[in-house]
């Protein structure tokens, strides 16, 4: 039953995320829009997952002081692959960068691996609990919205058409589902540690809203900053309730 919760949850998350890019991409006033509240919902959703569900829960399952390691490791870990990659957010390159096969495949090839570390994330959260599964299964979809936009927008610019781009994310979303579903099967049997792995998790989730949403908010106008700051603090009351509310 827990495994047809997961694939569920996962399915239903993603096919929001992969909806609302193809809905917001036909608009930029609206896409504009969207980013502008679901980028830092979606650093609040995350931290409040984070800190109010996968570190307790880790904690809980092994020792503190090693749990942090874990989370420092998770964090290091995906600045290094930001910085040697550049595999993260792709809707923060330039526009102008020449359209060719090769940025294409490379876009597609990252966003196959962020969408892998989705699916531990959501695995190892299930393999311990229904509930923290849903909950994780929330913060990463809150997030995955905004970046399935400027996947859309990146592919479109390096000159694929409508479908080609919708068939490219349909099939990298399957990385979200294939790896939450083995990271589940393993760690349902005892087979992978399930503290380091929602450690490492809180770590990357803690990276992402800290390291490349919430700079983002500091650049804007004081209005416009200001909004998102509510927002953000919005998405870790809302999520931080919702998790409090299922007692996780």
């Amino acid at each position: 039953m827990t495994l047809l919760y997961l694939i569920l949850a996962t399915f239903v998350g993603s096919a929001i995320s992969l909806i609302g890019g193809i809905i917001l991409l036909h608009s930029k006033k609206r896409r504009q829009l969207a980013i502008l509240i679901t980028m830092p919902f979606g650093a609040g959703a995350l931290l409040a997952a984070a800190f109010f569900d996968l570190l307790p829960e880790a904690f809980r399952l092994s020792d503190p002081r090693t749990m942090l390691l874990w989370v420092l490791t998770g964090f290091t870990s995906f600045f290094l692959l930001e910085r040697s990659a550049s595999w993260f957010h792709h809707h923060h390159d330039h526009s102008e960068h020449t359209k060719n096969a090769r940025q294409r495949y490379l876009i597609v090839i990252g966003d196959i691996l962020h969408n892998a570390i989705d699916g531990l994330a959501i695995g190892a959260s299930f393999a311990l609990s229904i509930p923290t599964g849903i909950i994780t299964t929330l913060a990463v979809s809150a997030h995955e919205i905004p970046k399935e936009l400027g996947t859309f927008a990146l592919l479109l610019s390096r000159g694929w058409k409508d479908k080609t781009v919708l068939i490219a994310n349909l099939l990298t979303a399957l990385a979200t589902l294939i790896t939450a579903v083995g990271v589940y099967v393993l760690g349902s049997g005892s087979q992978l540690p399930i503290g380091p792995l929602l450690a490492l998790t809180a770590g990357f989730f803690i990276y992402v809203a800290a390291s490349d949403i919430i700079p983002d908010i500091h650049e804007q106008s004081r209005r416009i900053g200001t909004i998102q700051a509510a927002v953000l603090v919005a998405g870790i009351i809302i999520v931080g309730f919702v998790i409090t509310l299922l007692g996780v």
